[in-house]
């Protein structure tokens, strides 16, 4: 028997895991079903896509609000000094210890391109404590930090590929 082509592998993969997007927790057996793949081929598909880390984990989408809980995204931009200091600090993620002390908890976090360099989003209880953060990173990568912004993420309209079931509710906010 012919070994499958690289790009049938690839198309096969990438089906699987728009299958886990949609719902993480689908049983193996399942996402074989809709698949049209056997149980087996499934397994050994998630194996080597854990393996070599396109995924990373296995998350829920959570209504945050039901958790008395505020979503923020902070934006930066670095400054035109050297970064290897803060590039440690990040790759360490002493920020996180913090964030931990302050009660906050960071839910993703990007390098990027464009007006800004940096976007954390992270849960807190309240605007305190995610303006202490703020400081708290002003004060940990003051000389890297040329600007800082804090938002509030009002209504999630979409979020990790799924749209909210709410998504009636954000005529209340327009």
């Amino acid at each position: 028997m012919p070994k499958r082509s690289r790009k049938q592998i690839d198309k096969d993969e990438k089906l699987v895991i728009r299958k886990l997007q949609r719902n993480s927790k689908e049983s193996i057996e399942n996402i074989a079903k809709s698949c049209g793949f056997s149980r087996q081929k499934v397994w050994r598909i998630l194996k080597r896509l854990e393996k070599n880390k396109t995924i990373w984990g296995y998350n829920a989408i959570v209504d945050y609000e039901k958790l008395n809980l505020i979503h923020y995204l902070i934006l930066i931009k670095k400054s035109i000094k050297p970064v290897e200091e803060t590039a440690n600090i990040i790759v360490t993620r002493d920020i996180e210890k913090k964030a931990k002390e302050i009660g906050i908890s960071i839910v993703a976090s990007h390098y990027l391109h464009g007006c800004y360099d940096w976007q954390i989003c992270f849960l807190a209880k309240n605007i305190t404590k995610a303006k202490q953060f703020c400081e708290e990173l002003k004060k940990t990568y003051a000389p890297s930090i040329k600007g800082l912004d804090l938002l509030e993420i009002i209504f999630p309209v979409k979020e990790g590929g799924i749209q909210n079931p709410f998504l009636e509710d954000l005529k209340t906010f327009l």
